[in-house]
């Protein structure tokens, strides 16, 4: 697995292009999707499992894991990326569900966050992978 998940990948395509077209509400949908489904796959990776017998992982439970025990714990990822998946939920909200709209600044920035944080999931899995062969 020295890629992301499809979706991840996808999802983060899917941004760069709502993004280029000046559809910011619709790029930080993806974005943040990106960074969800690519939090999933290192918690995955990591041999994290969902808590409670549970089969999916809930939005709150990916970043409280994500951070808690592959930041925190485990020190597998560096602290600059520990707000990420916040930062682009609650500006998800703001895309989805508030009267105001996302502005290109706003939405440049989470491309950027995304992209970094998807390229230090990338990073961290191809590490772990040279080393067990």
């Amino acid at each position: 697995m020295a890629y992301l998940p499809t979706k991840a990948e996808e999802s983060l395509r899917g941004a760069e292009s709502e993004f280029a077209q000046g559809r910011y509400n619709n790029a930080e949908n993806r974005c943040y999707y990106a960074c969800f489904q690519a939090a999933v796959a290192a918690l995955h990776h990591a041999n994290i499992a969902p808590r409670g017998g549970r089969s999916e992982w809930g939005h709150a439970c990916v970043q409280a894991e994500f951070v808690g025990r592959l930041i925190h714990r485990r020190r597998l990822y560096s602290t600059s990326i520990r707000q990420v998946l916040g930062r682009n939920l609650t500006l998800r909200h703001t895309a989805a569900y508030a009267p105001d709209l996302v502005r290109q600044t706003q939405a440049g920035r989470a491309l950027q966050r995304t992209q970094d944080f998807l390229a230090a999931i990338r990073e961290q899995v191809r590490a772990h992978e040279s080393e067990t062969t």
